[in-house]
């Protein structure tokens, strides 16, 4: 049964077309969260945004390493609305629904094509926040919304603007695309590894 979006967390590399899409988001009633870089973004477009830090009560911590690694999130993410048990464990532990996830991950693949780009540089470009929304969110599509794409922004606005929800198969295949990118992305950080020698501090052994 279709829902009403009213929650949105948005974690961007790639922030292209935010700005209007957070608009357009704000405009429907729907309040974001986000983190860092991205939500200066939106604030410098006039939208309201609330830190993640703000709504979980704990800060961003390990130099960004963990911003949003928290049951006030995942759990907002991954109840089905429809189990009244998980409806009344979120009740007893003040847990809020998010219905729209839109995130992108760390630019690993450009990060490693620099040739002088070291071990510690890697795996700092190694996204771990990132992948855990994605998953978890394209787990419970039934209730979720998961954006990677900045391409499917429009098609997203429209049906919200249309039912105050998403549709099912819009769902399914957003969830589809997010299974394909963190395959791939996990498929280059393996490889990359590969050709890294640890012991000789040898970072990078060719294509």
């Amino acid at each position: 049964m279709a829902h009403t979006i009213k929650r949105a967390l948005i974690s961007l590399t790639d922030k292209t077309g935010i700005d209007g899409f957070a608009k357009e988001l704000a405009a429907l009633g729907i309040e974001i969260l986000s983190t860092g870089g991205t939500a200066r973004k939106i604030r410098e477009a006039g939208v309201n945004v609330i830190d993640v830090a703000e709504f979980t009560g704990f800060p961003e911590m390990l130099d960004g390493r963990v911003k949003t690694l928290h049951p006030r999130i995942h759990g907002g993410i991954l109840n089905q609305r429809e189990n009244a048990d998980h409806q009344q464990q979120c009740a007893r532990h003040g847990l809020q629904d998010i219905d729209l996830v839109a995130v992108n991950l760390y630019a690993f693949e450009k990060t490693v094509a620099d040739p002088n780009c070291s071990l510690a540089d890697a795996i700092e470009n190694i996204d771990i926040g990132g992948p855990t929304l994605l998953r978890a969110s394209a787990k419970n599509f039934h209730d979720v919304t998961v954006i990677v794409d900045p391409a499917d922004y429009p098609q997203v606005i429209r049906e919200i603007k249309e039912t105050g929800d998403t549709t099912l198969a819009t769902r399914f295949y957003l969830a589809a695309k997010v299974f394909a990118l963190t395959s791939s992305y996990d498929t280059k950080i393996s490889k990359w590894l590969e050709k890294v020698d640890v012991k000789t501090n040898i970072y990078f052994t060719g294509v």
